[in-house]
């Protein structure tokens, strides 16, 4: 059986890593050793990172959102609950959207909620 000569996919492989390299400081961008454990925590980051921004977003909205509404004198978990039993259905995303660019649209849907808790609270 004739011998296997690995050069070739081992220039592929080491060539693959040291372009996801590319930018990294001293010999991590040039050197394939640091270079590929540099690569290797970096998609380990970029992996978590992704779930991260899931969170980071969703805390940011619901802080747009209860400051929009704090203006207009209610808080958030009120405000949420008042448009869940108004069967609003809009979700934290564009409710943070309307928070910052219409106002006047919030301070609508703060007096529905409003109108659905009082509701509530006499039935």
């Amino acid at each position: 059986m004739a011998r296997v000569k690995r050069g070739v996919t081992a220039h592929a492989r080491h060539k693959k890593v040291l372009k996801m390299a590319k930018g990294y400081r001293g010999r991590s961008s040039t050197c394939f050793r640091p270079a590929i454990q540099r690569v290797e925590k970096a998609l380990q980051y970029a992996y978590r990172d992704r779930r991260n921004k899931k969170r980071e977003f969703r805390a940011l909205w619901i802080q747009r959102i209860n400051a929009a509404v704090r203006e207009c004198g209610m808080t958030y978990s009120r405000f949420m609950n008042g448009i869940a039993k108004a069967g609003i259905t809009l979700d934290r995303k564009a409710l943070a959207v309307l928070a910052m660019h219409n106002p006047e649209s919030i301070k609508a849907l703060v007096a529905q909620a409003q109108d659905a808790l009082g509701n509530a609270a006499a039935a």
